[in-house]
């Protein structure tokens, strides 16, 4: 850049030598601060006290960063003729073990609510946004930047400089990550509580949050009689091995009328369909003492399809999650229904979890690594505005089976980027609008990984394509609730 910039620099001296960076940097103003010490007053200082009309903040706290040598040429340039920008950010490279990878970053909607969206680790700010939207919250300490960058999507426009090949702004040498569906499991409850209070009061700003104990109804079926308490429906593509073990830990529940519907996705010809036979009448496992087993076969594989198929058919009051693959416990059923008892404007319950592991010996373990899986985010006073930050609303879930049809059923891969994921997220999002979340805080459900399961290390193209159709869901979502509140 020609004109001399204004610098803010996160680090961490302990963990990277940030010499070569403030050498790249050296004819620029450069404020640097001790990320693990700092709050929201002090980083909001800092930010208020440059002058350039634009400040560069680089997060170099964790990886060494190297900017390429045209990258603040190519920001001056964006930033000049972009209209109505807050923060403009950027693809960059990783380079890890000698090897160099591209990360494409997502572009920015008002749906990126989740905490972990990837901006990169370089920003360009705009000094004249940044004054409307400060001071940050002095009582944050570990979430400044998902704090500041919420702030700024409300002042103006997130740009995104993508990266087709060798258009990258900088380099970061990291570790490759892999992904883990189980990682937010893991993070401690303070900074979760922090994270959560950052998201509340972007969506107090916005007139999308929902105040605790409102615009619940009441479900219209609270009192209404029906053939069976549960109907358990459990979706499966070519997991003839598991089914069985998943539908007699439906004959073991403690509630007897429950019954099991099976929605085979993958055709006539899929081995599922042969393992479900043995359970139906004439079957060598058939015993007629047993909760009824239906088989509901497709030939299109597509899980909301399989959701909705089973709900035409259930003859039971409540719908209870079970996955091909894994286990319900026996007295799973019976506590959820209790909670439905408790009040009549509940039209969900999420349960909790035991993550077990499937050994190669076919011996069933207990992963003790993860703690019992409680979703404490599913608060009563907050849940429903909290399940905006994170991917996972639960499990196992249940609801009224009549007001899922009233609701409009599950969604069948028709929200934009949804490829058999999401449909639950988003029907959960659409409950949580209208009834309240009960909840079951002992563990009902076995979550049971294997190797053919979806629930490991996946990459990160599959990555980005689940969180788009997410972060879609969110952005519908905070339309309906301002019009809920009426703003807009």
């Amino acid at each position: 850049m020609a004109n001399q910039l204004d610098v803010v620099l996160l680090t961490n001296t302990s963990q990277v030598d940030v010499q070569p960076l403030l050498k790249q940097l050296e004819e620029h103003r450069i404020v640097q601060l001790e990320l693990e010490n700092l709050n929201g007053k002090e980083l909001s200082n800092a930010l208020q006290d440059t002058q350039s009309d634009t400040v560069l903040l680089i997060d170099a706290s964790r990886y060494d960063i190297s900017l390429k040598k045209s990258a603040l040429d190519l920001l001056r340039m964006v930033s000049q003729t972009e209209l109505d920008w807050s923060m403009i950010y950027s693809d960059y490279e990783i380079v890890a073990d000698g090897d160099v990878q591209e990360t494409h970053l997502l572009d920015h909607h008002d749906g990126r609510l989740r905490d972990d969206t990837d901006y990169g680790f370089v920003w360009l700010l705009h000094r004249e946004k940044l004054s409307n939207i400060l001071p940050m919250d002095e009582d944050n300490q570990r979430s400044l930047l998902y704090e500041l960058r919420l702030r700024l999507s409300e002042a103006g426009r997130l740009v995104h400089i993508a990266n087709r090949y060798s258009g990258a702004l900088y380099t970061v040498t990291k570790l490759a990550d892999t992904q883990n569906v189980f990682a937010y499991l893991l993070a401690d409850k303070e900074l979760q509580l922090e994270r959560e209070r950052v998201l509340s009061r972007h969506l107090e700003r916005i007139g999308a949050y929902l105040e605790p104990g409102t615009h619940y109804e009441s479900v219209p079926y609270y009192n209404k009689e029906y053939p069976l308490t549960a109907s358990v429906i459990i979706p499966v593509n070519n997991r003839p091995k598991f089914i069985g073990m998943a539908i007699e830990s439906i004959f073991r529940q403690s509630v007897k009328e429950v019954e099991v519907i099976v929605v085979v996705n993958g055709g006539e010809n899929d081995p599922t369909v042969a393992a479900v036979q043995a359970y139906l009448p004439g079957g060598e496992k058939y015993d007629p003492e047993k909760p009824p087993v239906t088989l509901l076969v497709h030939d299109i594989n597509n899980i909301g399809f399989c959701l909705n198929s089973g709900l035409e058919v259930a003859k039971g009051k409540f719908y209870v999650q079970l996955d091909s693959d894994d286990q319900l416990m026996p007295d799973a059923v019976e506590k959820i229904v209790k909670v439905y008892a408790d009040d009549p404007k509940i039209g969900m319950v999420i349960g909790s979890y035991e993550v077990w592991e499937l050994k190669s010996s076919g011996e069933l373990v207990r992963m003790d690594s993860i703690p019992v899986v409680t979703h404490a985010e599913w608060t009563e006073e907050n849940g429903r505005n909290n399940l905006l930050r994170i991917n996972g609303a639960g499990a196992p879930r249940s609801f009224y089976v009549d007001v899922a049809r009233d609701l409009g059923l599950l969604d069948m891969n028709t929200s934009p980027y949804a490829r058999n994921y999401g449909e639950d997220y988003h029907f959960v999002l659409r409950m949580s609008e209208h009834h309240r979340i009960g909840r079951v805080w002992d563990p009902v459900y076995k979550v049971v990984r294997h190797s053919g399961g979806t629930d490991h290390s996946i990459d990160q193209q599959t990555v980005d394509r689940n969180n788009n159709a997410k972060d879609w869901m969110r952005m519908e979502a905070l339309e309906r609730r301002k019009k809920i509140n009426g703003v807009g």
